[in-house]
């Protein structure tokens, strides 16, 4: 099987864009979530928080989360092998924007009665 590479170099023009590639997305954000409030979490761990994650997508994003400085990941020499996850020092200093954006998203989202947003306490925001 062939490694995927990427057809173009991302281009990133102003620290927005920056910002959106490290935390944006439907799961980057939310496993930094997770992490914020369980602190230490195991893969299996994380998958069950998760809910409807496919492995793959769960395992690309943590090496993404990982390779940006926004995660860490311990090995134990163990057996069997134990791994565990947590934020770094640049993960945590996104937690008060993801916590702004459930503010600012309480706010000005509009539900009706197809549209209900559960409320995130991932991220520990409080009205």
């Amino acid at each position: 099987m062939a490694k995927y590479e990427k057809k173009l170099e991302e281009d990133i023009r102003c620290p927005l864009e920056y910002g959106l590639t490290v935390f944006g997305g439907k799961w980057k954000s939310r496993i930094i979530c997770v992490l914020s409030a369980k602190k230490t979490l195991r893969y299996s761990e994380i998958r069950k928080e998760m809910h409807n994650i496919t492995d793959a997508v769960l395992a690309a994003t943590l090496k993404d989360l990982i390779n940006d400085g926004i995660v860490n990941r311990k090995s134990y020499d163990e057996i069997p092998p134990r791994v565990e996850y947590s934020l770094s020092k640049k993960g945590e200093s996104v937690v008060p924007i993801l916590q702004n954006i459930c503010k600012w998203s309480n706010i000005f989202y509009k539900e009706d009665e197809e549209n209900k947003m559960s409320h995130c306490q991932k991220c520990d925001y409080r009205n």
